[in-house]
């Protein structure tokens, strides 16, 4: 530390530039999560499923792809 700096005056600047893409990554889940819970039947073990299902959803969707793909 330099001479004459103490640690109250030392600030550390944070930029966050993912908003609008979390934003939109959130907005998928969320639909994801309605798609799947709306075709479980409703239990507490079917809805946990579903959110994890929807959590988990862009995974598939690139093995998907790749495989198409013959990656």
């Amino acid at each position: 530390m330099r001479k004459g700096m103490n640690m109250n005056n030392m600030r550390v600047k944070v930029i966050e530039r993912a908003g609008p893409s979390g934003f939109v990554f959130f907005l998928a889940f969320i639909g994801a999560a309605i798609y799947f819970i709306g075709k479980s039947n409703g239990t507490f073990g079917d809805v946990i499923v579903g959110l994890l299902q929807a959590a988990v959803w862009p995974v598939y969707v690139v093995f998907h792809v790749l495989t198409v793909l013959g990656a």
